[in-house]
């Protein structure tokens, strides 16, 4: 498989001499889309047989800097192996109708597979390519381990860039299938994985537990020419370690690789279901965004589980931006902003 992604990377510089603008091309003989912007690469919408929903990765920033963590796709020789479903961008989440489509990998144990949903990609319905932005919009649908489909997801990705700033705004339309409960849990909603620089230094790695209780061990990080210097910061003002758990309409990382500085923002919208959202950011470099998990990150709250009923449908949007140097918190108030006027 990673042979494959290998290969698929040859496929992006090739297509990145496609055009100016951002261009959203698919291939899907090669199960990806790949995006440019003026003629470098930015991203890849990818479903690999060796995962088990789509990603968006890598993430790449204006100056051809990677954000987002190699392993499991492209491991790199100074990179934490923990967590293999952590790969790239995602969104799903760790327990609907009691099955874990957070977790799920090959690394799963046969005999916990039955616990495990996955996110099958469906179908591409469009691409569009323009001059400051380009759109994506894929099906794919949630299936059980016991094979039930029980919702069906349409994603809209808008890939932009504006003054070095590359984003992605994303909306994402679940429908029920069938009766879906999105149980409280810590593993969701929307997720990434951060490069190792980015990572805390605070960081020193543990044993963390997943949705059904499974430890998993994640080392300390191994010494390596770029180390970790990953800081949170919310809307909040909460910064560093103390994140986790708490809310706020954005969340930031910056971190610098050699002399050079980006910061990641995760932006909540208001219409959202359980807006402000949680963050569940770690300081080994998953950053994520869950407004579903109310009584785990908050136990004195009521249980949120989220419900919908067979036919009902739900809208997240969500953006991702990848600005080069340290963003002020007035800069990312004014992304917010311009973000919940948005209504696509």
């Amino acid at each position: 498989m990673v042979l494959i992604i290998a290969m698929g990377g040859v496929a992006l510089a090739a297509s990145s001499q496609a055009g100016k603008g951002v261009q959203v091309v698919a291939d899907e003989a090669r199960r990806r889309v790949d995006i440019t912007i003026d003629g470098k690469p930015f991203t890849s919408y990818i479903w690999p047989t060796s995962l088990k929903k789509p990603v968006l990765y890598p993430l790449i920033d204006s100056d051809g800097v990677t954000v987002t963590r190699g392993y499991p796709l492209e491991p790199l020789p100074d990179e934490r192996v923990d967590h293999p479903h952590h790969a790239g961008l995602w969104f799903n989440y760790g327990n609907v109708n009691g099955f874990d489509f957070w977790n799920n990998s090959d690394a799963i144990k046969p005999e916990q597979r039955p616990k495990m949903g996955s996110v099958v990609e469906g179908r591409i319905v469009s691409t569009k390519s323009g001059a400051s932005r380009g759109e994506l919009v894929v099906d794919s649908t949630w299936v059980t381990g016991a094979g039930q489909s029980i919702l069906e997801q349409r994603t809209k990705y808008v890939f932009g860039v504006r003054k070095g700033e590359r984003f992605i705004d994303m909306v994402v339309t679940l429908k029920a299938l069938d009766r879906a409960v999105f149980n409280d849990d810590k593993e969701g909603l929307l997720g990434m994985r951060a490069a190792r620089w980015l990572e805390s230094p605070e960081e020193k790695g543990g044993t963390f537990l997943d949705a059904n209780g499974n430890a998993t061990q994640v080392a300390a990080a191994p010494a390596g020419a770029n180390p970790p210097t990953g800081v949170y910061l919310t809307s909040e003002g909460v910064k560093g370690p103390a994140v986790w758990g708490t809310r706020g309409r954005w969340c930031a990382l910056t971190g610098m690789k050699a002399d050079h500085v980006v910061t990641i923002a995760i932006f909540d919208h208001a219409k959202n279901r359980g807006y402000p959202t949680y963050w569940h950011a770690r300081g080994y470099g998953l950053f994520a965004a869950n407004p579903l998990g109310r009584s785990i990150f908050a136990p004195k709250e009521k249980p949120f589980n989220y419900t919908l009923e067979k036919g009902q449908s739900v809208v997240f949007r969500y953006r991702v931006s990848i600005m080069t140097g340290a963003a002020t918190a007035a800069e990312l108030n004014r992304e917010a902003d311009a973000f919940e006027k948005t209504e696509e």
